[in-house]
């Protein structure tokens, strides 16, 4: 852990705030996540950490500020120089987004039929290999459909690590996992992280499992970025927002009801007939 840090980042958030429509969720945000680091980004239910990740890989647009990933400005991006650069990412996606038409090893050698010319003995020595790391070399011939949902979170990591992604993003990667299932997984994410020097960026709200293998993270809630630093910093820390996520405490600075925004105004007023 804490690998010596390369001298650009991948990933860089700069001042930057992001949101929908009139909507701002997230202001202000500064973030750098570099080669061989897993970082994660941490916040309650509604908190931004999603739309973090849609703004990584160009799927939304910063309001103000600047996203560069690869050294390049993401929003300068278009097309084909778009697709270029979200070929260098692997994205684990909440739910897995795993073809229930295909079997295990057809799931993980799709984005190489998709992306690449290679031979099908390299596709099956490829794909072996992978689904190897994470454990799951003799379920290859498995429908999707007989395997368990852990399972099935590990074959789509095999899937999103299969070209080798300088960059990895995953959604909630831990959420509905029983404990096992759960530690596995975080393993996995800490040494597919080490074995592919890439950089890892954890979506989450599980402190535990996050906190064992993260280099760094970030907190975000209340529409800004509230603490950045090493687990051991975090755990440290003072600051009542942070203490209160860490600890689970239902009383605290983010407070239980969702806050009111001019969109809502405009639509109460709109349902209660006041002008």
């Amino acid at each position: 852990m804490n690998p010596p840090l390369s001298a650009d980042p991948i990933v860089k958030f700069s001042n930057v705030a992001l949101g929908y429509g009139d909507f701002t969720v997230l202001q202000g945000i500064d973030i750098e996540v570099r080669k061989g680091q897993v970082v994660a980004m941490m916040g309650g239910s509604g908190s931004g950490k999603t739309t973090l990740l849609r703004a990584a890989t160009g799927q939304i647009t910063a309001k103000e500020g600047t996203i560069t990933v690869f050294g390049k400005d993401i929003a300068q991006e278009r097309d084909e120089s778009l697709r270029a650069l979200r070929q260098r990412m692997g994205v684990l996606f909440q739910q897995g987004a795993l073809f229930t038409d295909l079997n295990v090893f057809e799931n993980v050698a799709f984005p190489l039929r998709e992306h690449t010319q290679i031979s099908e003995s390299q596709i099956t020595d490829c794909v072996l290999d992978k689904l190897d790391a994470v454990g799951l070399r003799t379920a290859a011939h498995l429908r999707i459909s007989e395997i368990s949902g852990g399972m099935a979170r590990r074959v789509a990591l095999a899937r999103a690590i299969v070209l080798e992604p300088e960059l990895i993003l995953y959604d909630e990667p831990f959420a509905g996992l029983d404990p096992i299932s759960l530690g596995v997984t975080a393993q996995l994410i800490r040494g597919m992280t080490d074995r592919l020097n890439c950089a890892s960026i954890l979506i989450t709200h599980d402190v535990a499992e996050s906190f064992l293998i993260a280099d760094h993270v970030y907190m975000v809630g209340q529409g800004k970025l509230i603490a950045g630093g090493t687990p051991e910093e975090l755990s440290a820390s003072q600051d009542p927002f942070v203490r209160q996520f860490l600890k689970g405490e239902p009383d605290g600075p983010i407070a239980f009801h969702y806050p009111a925004t001019p969109a809502f105004t405009k639509w109460l007023d709109q349902h209660t007939g006041r002008s």
